[in-house]
């Protein structure tokens, strides 16, 4: 048997990793700026994670949501304080993609309807509706397409008002902060716009945290930025550290019932402890915090190098735009300077996405070998 070939992979086989170096099967260490696409919030093998993780395997690791797992309640208290998001209800799940189904589903339900609003360059995950509301062609099958979505500009006005007046939508999706397609955002009057008109319209706003929450912007929340309050918030990535968990905060305006969504891994033990784990260190190390004033740092140094066009996101979900392709910078990054990094759909932008618990050591050890690769 072989895998199945999906995805170009780099000549790198780690082996080991502790905070932000990872170290290969050949004793080489790398310094990690992506985080395996923003998952890894609080560093590798953080060693409260590991020891959260450790004992609760110890105890038991997993049950199906068909019994009472206390675990739930602490998470959903813990996460409630954390993120300012008291007056909402959490549904745990497996991953981003799974989060925006449900998401998706649930608006649908609530609504009564099934059209969804997304945006250029969105990007939502790789199953069913989720991907139907990601702006790729190449990675939707003709299953996919079935969904009915309008894709429209980011920050325009006029269209936006003129779609959602149709009277035809459950909900529109959209990242504060887009990730795969290359770190633009919504203007914070844009985002308040579209906040105002779906509450207009009856439809859910969906505010898609998968890669940008967890502290990542610099605010629990990146929508936070913008003073919005969405229907539904889906979340993964940085929320387990690695330990795959998903999960949507659904505003207590739109109720439960049972069986309106279901999941047999979502929530199990060992998921709760890894968020959890997560959510104490982003609070004990003030990590959030860091994220916000070493994005303001790395900025500055950035915009030092002349070969920069524009430094896109915020806090340490960021993006380097240069006037060339990078996908022979990133190779050389990594097999010259030993640094990790991302690309994304805009083939100019590197993408910069480390552990929330970096310091100015690590960003300067980076500028100085972006700069030797680039002199």
């Amino acid at each position: 048997m072989e895998l199945f070939d999906v995805y170009p992979l780099y000549d790198v086989a780690p082996v080991s990793a502790k905070g932000i170096e990872v170290k290969d099967n050949h004793g080489t260490t790398y310094l990690d700026f992506y985080g395996g696409h923003a998952v890894i919030s609080i560093g590798h093998s953080h060693p409260h994670y590991v020891n959260r993780i450790k004992s609760q395997l110890e105890k038991i690791a997993f049950y199906s949501n068909s019994v009472q797992n206390p675990l739930q309640q602490e998470l959903v208290e813990l996460l409630g304080r954390l993120s300012g998001c008291e007056h909402y209800n959490l549904f745990l799940c497996n991953s981003g993609a799974e989060a925006n189904e449900n998401a998706l589903k649930l608006a649908s339900f609530h609504t009564g309807k099934s059209k969804v609003i997304s945006f250029s360059n969105g990007f939502h995950g790789r199953t069913s509706a989720a991907v139907a509301t990601t702006d790729n062609p190449a990675i939707n099958a003709p299953i996919n397409k079935q969904q009915q979505v309008t894709f429209l500009p980011l920050n325009d006005f006029d269209a936006f008002e003129k779609a959602i007046q149709s009277d035809t939508y459950c909900a529109v999706i959209l990242e504060a902060i887009q990730g795969v397609g290359g770190l633009d955002e919504p203007t914070t009057e844009f985002y308040q716009f579209i906040a105002k008109k779906c509450k207009e319209n009856g439809v859910v706003l969906i505010a898609d945290e998968v890669q940008s929450g967890f502290g990542r912007s610099g605010a629990f929340f990146a929508f936070q930025h913008h003073g919005i309050q969405p229907d539904i918030i889906s979340i993964a990535k940085g929320m387990g550290n690695g330990f795959p968990v998903g999960g949507i905060l659904i505003h207590e305006s739109i109720k439960a019932s049972y069986g309106l969504l279901g999941t047999t891994f979502g929530g199990n033990h060992l998921a709760c402890v890894a968020t959890l784990a997560v959510l104490e260190v982003l609070e004990q190390e003030n990590l959030i915090e860091n994220a916000r004033t070493l994005g303001v740092y790395f900025k500055q140094e950035a915009a030092k190098i002349p070969h920069v066009k524009k430094i896109k996101g915020r806090g340490l979900m960021l993006g380097l735009e240069f006037d060339f392709e990078v996908a022979d910078l990133r190779k050389r990054l990594i097999h010259n300077q030993h640094f990790f990094t991302g690309g994304s759909k805009n083939k100019k932008l590197l993408r910069i996405l480390p552990a929330l618990n970096i310091s100015k050591d690590h960003i300067d050890q980076f500028f100085e070998a972006l700069n030797k690769e680039l002199s």
